[in-house]
């Protein structure tokens, strides 16, 4: 059994992971990190957990931890983990971050855009970026593993292929995305209560997200050359899911069977990856509490450009269920262990 650790246990992330790992067959939770709920019943913070879960919530003593854990999954804000790692926890065990603190590779720009120092910039080249179905060989000799962000995982994966294949003219892609409440965790804050939220939608971080330069860092890689995008993520009254929906100007004579090619030569053995049929467009109802990701297109003659779509389950495929995934990949065991995960509806 892989013994499991969660430092941040008591977010949604962590909850998530809580419930992952409980079904997983080969994984066994040691530790439910929380320092907001030390020596309170796990259980009593997530009452969905009663009877599942006698533990009580533990603090964040990764050194501690290190020493009883095979993996150490951290589902905190910026900067804790980058503020907590060392080579000899690194030496002890594996760490899967589901925090943005390694997946730049430019420390200057991580630190511009989340407006912190970084703590441990070292191990920034050696994390390696989690997203499994780009990644994959070079995850399983991982120490550090940086998971990706829900927006950038969405987006990522829509137009990977057509950057790749040099479909579409890079500097042209923007990329308009909607997420559930759940994104923005579990923290009390005015704009998230009920009243602020339902019966509206509102973009923010508008031109400065942060989710921005490492979707264009690793479209970037994609392309072979840096890249700019536009990006406006929106904030829709729901619990769970993202759509990201991208536009992208086509290179003079690409046509649509090349873009339906592109897309199965990287996608048609992928798992947790559905292609749509011609004419059909994702839906995040469709992926709620799954780690599938569901990806439809138009190539608009008129405009000589494609519309490429995508859905996934923020709180999964764009955080815990891709942590998931990362672990049964260090671990030498089938990617789908303990994420069959047949979507929830209504």
């Amino acid at each position: 059994m892989i013994k499991a650790g969660i430092i941040g246990a008591t977010g949604y992330a962590g909850q998530e992971l809580v419930r992952l790992l409980l079904q997983h067959p080969q994984a066994e939770i040691v530790w439910y990190g929380s320092r907001s709920y030390i020596d309170q019943n796990y259980y009593d913070v997530y009452k969905n957990m009663f009877r599942l879960v006698d533990a009580k919530c533990m603090d964040d003593n990764m050194e501690e931890l290190a020493g009883q854990a095979d993996v150490i999954f951290t589902a905190t804000p910026q900067g804790l983990c980058a503020s907590l790692v060392n080579e000899e926890i690194l030496t002890k065990t594996k760490i899967v971050d589901l925090s943005a603190d390694f997946r730049i590779k430019d420390v200057e720009i991580y630190e511009k855009w989340y407006g912190i120092e970084h703590k441990s910039p070292q191990y920034i080249g050696e994390a390696v970026y989690g997203l499994c179905e780009i990644n994959r060989e070079r995850i399983g000799g991982a120490r550090l593993v940086a998971n990706p962000g829900c927006y950038t995982t969405c987006s990522i994966l829509t137009m990977y292929p057509l950057v790749k294949e040099g479909l579409v003219e890079n500097n042209s892609i923007i990329i308009d995305a909607k997420s559930g409440t759940s994104g923005a965790g579990r923290g009390a804050k005015l704009p998230n209560l009920f009243c602020e939220v339902n019966e509206s939608i509102k973009p923010y971080g508008v031109t400065n997200h942060r989710h921005t330069p490492e979707i264009e860092e690793q479209l970037g890689y994609a392309a072979g050359e840096p890249l700019l995008i536009n990006f406006t993520p929106h904030l829709v009254p729901m619990n769970r899911g993202i759509l990201a929906t991208a536009y992208a100007n086509l290179k003079p004579g690409v046509t649509g069977k090349q873009i339906q090619a592109a897309y199965e030569k990287y996608y048609a053995d992928e798992y947790f990856i559905r292609l749509l049929e011609e004419g059909a467009y994702p839906e995040t109802r469709w992926v709620e509490g799954s780690n599938f990701v569901d990806i439809g297109y138009k190539v608009d003659e008129r405009t000589h450009r494609v519309v490429a779509m995508g859905v996934i389950d923020n709180l999964v495929k764009g955080a815990a269920g891709q942590a998931v995934q990362n672990m049964n990949l260090l671990f030498g065991l089938p990617e789908q262990t303990g994420l069959q995960l047949v979507p929830l509806f209504p």
